[in-house]
Parts: structure tokens; C-alpha cells; sequence
């Protein structure tokens, strides 16, 4: 018997003032994959992404994640359970150091909590120190230690790339949503990314990457699905959706010319 995916996307539909943004995408990602998401401009890829991690509520359809419902749940309630979604543009803290918008990123911490903060400083101040430790140690892994005590915002775009990875991680996530994480940065950090990302799989996170960068998805997808018009036109490897005229056509067309023959 096959494994439960441990994400579903089921028959989702989500329209804007009259435009069909999204009509009927549904596909899976199995555990310990890297999952590329990819389609022509105007597939839906980035509303379907938003509406798996709660920012946008579908009209129709639902997202399921390891086993339990989730559709329309508020996206801290999402990430609380583990699914963590990444931005198009880096959403770092501009005025704090790298090392504190590591610090900033677990949820649920002892020092949010008034009553701790004036009566437990001990229980949280234990917390930070191990906060600290653990973000330093990212930091490390992600070759940005140099940096801690730089302002985020004097980062380039490649370096706030690498910092909102390591800024998921230390949320413990079971899965991130990147979307476009190789856009507008130079190739030698693209490969860097890359690494990392694979390397985060070994250590047991699945991914789900949505991606114009088709030679990076050939390169460290497991699996790839293409979008086009809202709905799922075809799923895959790389170079047996190179061989597929459906796909090819959409990306030439931007739209589905014949769905028939993409399976």
C-alpha cells in the first residue's frame, strides 16, 4: 500500500474579480522530495502556493497536510504544524542584526508571554540562550556567520536568500514552500542555494519549490509538476516533460492546447 503524500492539493478553484486565477489544481508531494512547481506566467502557480499556506482562502477545493485538512487555516496555524512557506521578495527585519532575525523566528517562545517576561526570567532567558546557540549554528551551516551582527538590511539579494532559508529552518519545519528562491541572484549563489536545499532534504525536510529556473529544478528536483491555465497539465522529471507536447506547447502558448496528451 502506497504512503500517504504529505501534501494534497485537491480540485482547488480561486477567482479574482471574474479572473479564473486557479481552475481545479491538484497534485501531491510525497515526503523526502523536492518537489518543483513550475508553468508558463499567469498558471496560478503563486495563488496556489498562497492558498496552501493559508494566506489565500480558494473558492472551491482543499489542502491537506500529513492526513489533516488545512484549507483556509490562518498561516501561523499552518506553520505550527510544520508547513512553512517562503516569499517571491525576501521578507527579512531590515533594522535587526542577521543573528536576530534568526533569534525572532521559532514560534511560541517563553519571553512573548508578559507574565514570563516579568516573573519567569529565568525559564526564558534559559530559552534565548539556547535560541542563540541553535541560531549561531545555522548561521554557520548557511555561511553567513560572518554576518550575525550585520544589519539585515545591508545584506545583497542573494545573502537575504540564504538568510530566510536559514530563518525557516530554525522554525524546525517538516516541509517549506519556496517560491522563486533562485530569483535575481548570481549563479554562484543559485548553486549555493541549491546545496543547501539538497542537504535540508537529506536532514529530512521535503520541499515544494515553485521555479523559472528550469536547469536548477532538472538539477535538484526529485519530481516536477507543471501548471498552466490554473489546472495540473502534467507531472514528471525534467526530461520526460521536455518530451511532452502539451507542456511544450504551454510554455510557447501560455495555455493548455492540447491537455489530452499530458499525463
Amino acid at each position: 500500500m502506497d504512503a500517504t503524500p504529505l501534501l494534497e492539493v485537491d480540485g482547488i478553484k480561486k477567482a479574482f474579480g471574474g479572473v479564473q486565477a486557479v481552475d481545479g489544481a491538484a497534485f501531491s508531494v510525497d515526503e523526502g522530495t523536492v518537489t518543483a512547481l513550475i508553468g508558463p506566467n499567469g498558471a496560478g502557480k503563486s495563488t496556489v502556493v498562497g492558498v496552501i499556506g493559508g494566506a489565500i482562502a480558494p473558492d472551491e477545493g482543499r489542502v491537506s497536510f500529513r492526513g489533516e485538512e488545512i484549507t483556509s487555516l490562518a498561516p501561523h496555524r499552518i506553520a505550527r504544524r510544520g508547513l512553512i512557506r517562503t516569499f517571491q521578495i525576501s521578507r527579512e527585519y531590515p533594522a535587526m542584526t542577521v543573528l536576530e532575525n534568526l533569534m525572532v523566528s521559532p514560534s511560541n517562545q517563553r519571553g512573548e508571554k508578559l507574565a514570563n517576561a516579568l516573573f519567569a526570567h529565568r525559564s526564558y532567558r534559559n530559552q534565548e540562550r539556547q535560541l542563540a546557540v541553535k541560531a549561531l549554528d545555522v548561521l554557520e551551516d548557511f555561511g553567513l556567520y560572518a554576518m550575525r551582527d550585520e544589519y539585515a538590511r545591508n545584506l545583497s539579494g542573494g545573502q537575504k536568500r540564504l538568510l530566510e532559508l536559514a530563518r525557516s529552518v530554525m522554525a524546525d519545519p517538516t516541509m517549506l514552500i519556496l517560491d522563486e528562491p533562485m530569483a535575481g541572484i548570481n549563479p554562484a549563489l543559485i548553486s549555493h542555494i541549491g546545496e543547501h536545499i539538497l542537504r535540508l532534504r537529506e536532514a529530512g525536510i521535503t520541499f515544494l519549490m515553485v521555479e523559472h529556473n528550469l536547469e536548477v529544478v532538472e538539477r535538484i528536483c526529485d519530481h516536477v509538476i507543471v501548471l498552466a491555465v490554473g489546472r495540473t497539465l502534467a507531472q514528471g522529471t525534467m526530461s520526460e516533460l521536455r518530451a511532452n507536447e502539451a507542456v511544450v506547447a504551454a510554455y510557447l502558448t501560455g495555455g493548455i492546447v492540447d491537455a489530452g496528451t499530458a499525463h
